[in-house]
């Protein structure tokens, strides 16, 4: 198993994200209390760079259509926001699909996420 150094402990802050951009891919460091959690940047549905969105608690917000998904496993909270007729256009061309998380490791106050 490889790992990619994301920075070290405490250069961000509680609540932040950033994205790392390598040869590796692109990917979304977050800290929530003293956890860190890392994730494929780009959301499954549209591709939407996750860290310009938003993060409550470990729930981060596509910025382009309001997809949000649990930092801590990748889960589907909500697909697409909204409802209506174009919502289910959307769903129905594109179904469901969780984001990939990594596990982040702390290593002599470096983070490390394995890849």
């Amino acid at each position: 198993m490889s790992s990619l150094k994301a920075g070290k402990v405490g250069e961000l802050e509680d609540g932040a994200m950033t994205s790392i951009s390598t040869k590796q891919g692109d990917f979304l460091l977050a800290r929530v209390g003293k956890n860190y959690y890392a994730a494929d940047n780009r959301c499954p549905h549209m591709k939407g760079k996750l860290a310009q969105g938003t993060l409550e608690g470990t729930v981060v917000t596509c910025p382009l259509h309001g997809s949000q998904f649990d930092l801590k496993d990748g889960k589907v909270v909500r697909w697409l926001r909204g409802t209506g007729v174009l919502s289910r256009i959307g769903k129905a061309l594109k179904s469901p699909k969780n984001l990939k998380t990594y596990r982040v490791q702390v290593k002599d106050d470096q983070l490390l996420i394995e890849l």
